[in-house]
């Protein structure tokens, strides 16, 4: 009888194209429209070398060493040589950043002031303070030339390196796949407020007929719980497919761990649409709409509309995280995604396998005790 319902439930769940879409299609087409809106986010971010020219006089050729110097700056500047007309042409038509001239003393021409323009003068000012440190030290102690101290007037030296906290690069962008995993999971609330409706006689003919059927009611809901979870748990892989090998989003390489997320997730939503289509003792479309504004709500909360959100719940109101199974479950991605031990995840985990029981619970009392006067 188990099996049977199971299957029987599978092939119900399966034919219903309202419930799949808002599942399964709803998610996939959220996923794309996110990648279409972040995936061009850093390229605007990308630096941009800066136009110069430099003006070629006598001045310029008798100061060899501010020429050397700028050709070994390929990495931060364009530059072009020109004649001082040329130069200015230039600069009206806002083709280069800035020119610079020896008229005799080094000058640098703008016609306006912006990040390009601070550049070059950075670099004019760092050239002009380490000629007048040669210039000083030459004075002060001609013997340098000939001990190799001059070489170190011009070097760099970088004594700190960026490192990272975490073994994955930071990614704003993949926060919002993973509030979306969080919202999908909680969506299989649809599939087990479904399975709930279908065994209440006073919601569903089918509900009705199972109530007179001479079968355990707990077998039944039991059966039919594990179709929706199989369902929903299908569904999310399948998304965890299409945003990872289509769309190119990386969840890291701890399948495992991976794997057990997707699962309890879908547990805690399932559940959640259970507990929520028994202690509201209202119609479908209502039920509907509780489990519909509380999803979008919890999502919210979770960052999904703006991270800026998460921020500001995890720094003011810290318990209402962790009482919230959409930012849990996308915590949990977190912690996979960022953290160098598992410690975080199990105890997002954890707390969402509370909930799950706890959902569950609630709902096994209020429908045991259940009871019709006729059907």
């Amino acid at each position: 009888m188990f099996l049977f319902n199971y299957a029987y439930r599978l092939k119900c769940i399966l034919r219903n194209r309202e419930l799949m879409f808002w599942t399964l299609m709803f998610p996939i087409l959220l996923a794309i429209l996110f990648n279409l809106a972040f995936s061009n986010i850093y390229s605007t971010e990308k630096f941009i070398k800066v136009n110069v020219a430099l003006v070629q006089n006598d001045a310029l050729t008798a100061n060899p060493a501010f020429s050397d110097a700028l050709s070994k700056m390929d990495d931060l500047f364009v530059v072009s040589q020109t004649t001082l007309e040329e130069a200015d042409a230039l600069l009206k038509e806002n083709q280069i950043d800035g020119y610079i001239i020896f008229d005799p003393e080094l000058k640098l021409m703008v016609n306006r002031s912006g990040l390009n323009q601070t550049i070059i003068r950075g670099f004019l000012d760092d050239f002009l303070q380490s000629s007048a440190t040669l210039m000083t030290v030459i004075s002060e102690n001609p013997a340098a030339l000939e001990s190799g101290t001059i070489a170190g007037v011009y070097s760099r030296t970088d004594y700190l390196s960026a490192v990272s906290a975490s073994k994955s690069s930071p990614d704003t962008t993949v926060h919002f796949f993973y509030t979306l995993i969080a919202m999908t999971c909680l969506y299989g609330g649809f599939l087990g407020v479904n399975e709930v409706i279908a065994i209440q006689a006073n919601l569903s003919d089918v509900g009705a007929r199972i109530n007179t059927a001479p079968t355990n009611k707990l077998t039944v809901f039991l059966s039919s719980m594990l179709a929706a979870t199989t369902i929903q748990l299908a569904e999310l892989l399948l998304l965890l497919a299409f945003i990872v090998g289509v769309l190119g989003i990386s969840f890291g390489d701890q399948l495992g761990y991976i794997a057990l997320a997707c699962v309890i997730g879908s547990l805690t939503g399932v559940t959640f649409g259970t507990f929520i289509a028994a202690i509201v003792k209202k119609s479908e479309g209502i039920i509907t709409g509780i489990l519909i504004g509380s999803t979008m709500t919890m999502c919210f909360l979770a960052g999904m509309m703006s991270a800026d959100i998460k921020y500001l719940v995890a720094t003011k109101m810290p318990i209402l995280g962790y009482l919230n199974p959409a930012n849990l479950i996308t915590n949990s991605f977190y912690a996979l995604y960022y953290y160098n031990t598992p410690t975080q995840f199990f105890i997002n985990i954890l707390l969402l396998c509370g909930f799950t029981l706890l959902f569950s619970a609630t709902t096994y009392f209020v429908l045991r005790r259940q009871t019709y006067a006729s059907l």
